[in-house]
């Protein structure tokens, strides 16, 4: 088990950084849809 008290900020940002990644997915993932879309 890893202790967390000793470097919480790190800890939130890799989360962060997570986040940010699977929203980036997901964004990028419905703009290639859009555009399948709208070049049909």
């Amino acid at each position: 088990m890893a202790k967390y008290n000793e470097a919480p900020e790190a800890d939130l940002k890799g989360t962060l950084i997570c986040v940010f990644l699977v929203g980036l997915v997901i964004v990028v993932m419905w703009v290639a849809a859009y555009l399948m879309y709208t070049a049909r």
